[in-house]
């Protein structure tokens, strides 16, 4: 049995829908913001201040894993009815959620190991969506470009594992722009049209990689061009890549380079 907390994105249905292929017994607790999943039958909608809940149905499930999967966005804790769990443990939640949506998700981990049960990383049961290092496109990048993915990697290596960065684009040996908490998309549309830049997602240091990997999928790339970007570098098996046949298809029409590093 493994216990599946969803949010929203794409991602959660595409884990959902790989555990089911496989016939394992799960159960879901549905953190997404529409009630994404309510029809599943082995669905379970309860507010992130009822703890007490939470764990006692992954105990009466007989449940020793669980895994994230989509976006788990910060609750309006005004209006969250609290069990006994809830009161005890929602200080810490509210403390993380202060730093940014990944440091809530990390709070509810600790949460969970605090009380035996066991979180494992959100591409367990889908490791064909994380790459190995490799070029997998027609286009290669240049050695001006691999002077760009020194420098993003070097800036990497300096961020903390609760910083919000998770992308950037550089060009050259100049940064164009940085991640917010707005994500890829919002930092994206700060450049100009013709940028030339390189996008670089990569794990900040010290991150958890049971959670919250950098992610892309066509819509990254369909920016990328609209962009002017140069290429998408990953870093090997430490990201989430979805729609990868399409994404390497329309990369390789327009002239745009991925490499995982």
């Amino acid at each position: 049995m493994i216990g599946l907390f969803l949010g929203d994105t794409n991602f959660s249905k595409i884990v959902l829908k790989k555990i089911k292929k496989q016939k394992k017994k799960y159960f879901i607790i549905d953190f997404s913001k529409n009630n994404e999943f309510y029809r599943d039958k082995n669905s379970f909608r309860i507010s992130i201040g009822k703890f007490g809940t939470i764990i006692d149905l992954i105990k009466q499930k007989k449940c020793k894993r669980v895994l994230f999967a989509g976006k788990i966005s910060k609750p309006n804790f005004s209006s969250l009815r609290l069990d006994f769990k809830g009161i005890y443990y929602m200080p810490s939640v509210i403390r993380a959620a202060k730093i940014g949506d990944a440091a809530i998700i990390k709070s509810i981990i600790k949460i969970l190991n605090n009380e035996g049960i066991k979180v494992i990383s959100s591409i367990f049961f889908n490791p064909e969506l994380s790459l190995k290092k490799g070029n997998y496109t027609k286009l290669k990048p240049s050695k001006k470009d691999f002077k760009s993915i020194k420098k993003g990697k070097s800036f990497f290596k300096k961020t903390k594992n609760l910083d919000h960065i998770q992308a950037l684009v550089v060009k050259g040996d100049k940064i164009l722009a940085k991640e917010g908490k707005e994500g890829t998309k919002k930092m994206l549309s700060t450049l100009k049209k013709k940028s030339d830049g390189i996008l670089i997602k990569l794990p900040k240091k010290k991150q958890d990689l049971r959670m919250d990997l950098p992610t892309i999928g066509l819509q990254t790339f369909k920016d990328a061009k609209k962009y002017g970007l140069r290429g998408v570098v990953l870093q090997s098996k430490k990201h989430i890549f979805l729609d990868k046949t399409e994404c390497i298809k329309f990369a390789n029409k327009n002239k745009i380079f991925i490499n995982i590093i």
